[in-house]
């Protein structure tokens, strides 16, 4: 069978998805091989197509620029394109001349989804994660070390910050947490009450809210209230430069300006949780009562049957490591600010929304560690 002469049958020849290159490719006649190519386009069925240098004698940069310049086209119509048959010569001169544009396209078209995926992970650990580990070691560093010094420590910070975290916040955690424990006993109380088991509302309620939902609330909504204020705050210092005239006065802007914080939350997280608790199982006890006919006093003598001390210092536990994520994450945030008013904005955002997402991933990694 003979080749289907396509381009000029002394140079350039196409049969069967191959095509075969011949005696010379550069600036005399690159434009015509590159001209006949357009034109031919249409004709090529195959999805993939072999580009064969076996016959090529001799190329220039203007041949190697006409083959890039055919692969990228190809590419655009979805033909994929490997070479076959070049000699040391002709593959050095490839690589010598080949274009940016062509290499970013390659890999591209190479890479499949989850090598793309595993590239961007890898993009944003090393971004993000590692510079967020080494403010976390600096943080906590200056968090043990400003127990024992107390010469830089700002005068009454340390009371406003546990007023603006945890006792600004009480009315709308325990009013939502109130609310989500009437949902959950309303949402059970049907099913328990078809199998006969309304007592098991008590167990449900106090056991979901004491180890998981009182926690995690609390924690969700103080990211969203405090988390996006420290974020602001210390984004407009970034701003405005005020972190860089800490720095020309001496003060390290994490002990002045964050530490303060971490110590407000530590000790205002843990009762803001347990009053979160307290409202939620109240909720459940009061639909439960509405909805099942459960007393007050039945509902406490069986809650003292199943709360254990475990769930009460394990929600303790975690709100701890909460506040101090959502902290740590308004503070990472805030001190990569873009310039502008914009860009106070996003960094807001992106701590609310990272914040939350650290808070549950940590719920469940210490879910798994403590109810093994």
């Amino acid at each position: 069978m003979k080749p289907l002469k396509v381009f000029d049958y002394n140079n350039y020849s196409y049969l069967g998805g191959v095509l075969y290159l011949k005696n010379h490719l550069g600036f005399s006649n690159a434009g015509d091989y590159s001209n006949r190519l357009r034109k031919f386009l249409p004709n090529i069925k195959e999805r993939n197509l072999t580009i064969d240098f076996n016959q090529l004698k001799s190329i220039d940069s203007a041949g190697v620029a006409a083959i890039y310049n055919t692969v990228s086209i190809l590419n655009k119509k979805g033909i994929t394109t490997s070479f076959t048959g070049e000699s040391e010569t002709i593959k050095e001169k490839l690589e010598l001349f080949k274009p940016p544009a062509f290499e970013k396209h390659k890999s591209e078209q190479e890479y499949g989804f989850l090598l793309k995926v595993g590239d961007l992970l890898y993009k944003v650990f090393k971004e993000h994660a590692l510079s967020f580990l080494y403010l976390i070691a600096d943080i906590s560093y200056w968090t043990i070390s400003d127990i024992f010094n107390r010469k830089q420590r700002r005068k009454g910070e340390f009371v406003n910050q546990a007023v603006n975290i945890g006792v600004n916040a009480v009315p709308i955690v325990v009013v939502l947490t109130f609310i989500i424990g009437m949902v959950i006993s309303v949402q059970s109380a049907t099913q328990l009450r078809n199998y006969g088991a309304n007592i098991f509302i008590v167990d449900l309620i106090v056991i979901s809210m004491m180890a998981q939902m009182g926690p995690l609330i609390t924690a969700i909504l103080v990211a969203g209230r405090s988390g996006s204020a420290i974020a602001a705050e210390i984004a407009t210092m970034k701003v405005t430069s005020e972190i860089d005239a800490l720095k020309t006065m001496g003060l390290n802007p994490l002990r002045y300006v964050v530490i303060p914080k971490i110590y407000g939350g530590i000790i205002t997280m843990p009762f803001l949780t347990i009053l979160a608790n307290v409202a939620g199982i109240a909720g459940g006890a009061l639909a439960s009562y509405i909805y099942l006919d459960i007393t007050p006093e039945i509902f406490i003598n069986r809650m003292s049957g199943v709360l254990y001390q475990k769930d009460i210092i394990t929600s303790i536990i975690k709100s701890v490591v909460y506040i101090n994520l959502i902290v740590i994450t308004g503070c990472y945030f805030g001190l990569r600010v873009e310039k502008g008013a914009e860009g106070v904005g996003k960094s807001t955002t992106k701590s609310v929304v990272a914040a939350i997402s650290l808070v549950i991933v940590a719920d469940l990694i210490m879910g798994l560690i403590f109810y093994r």
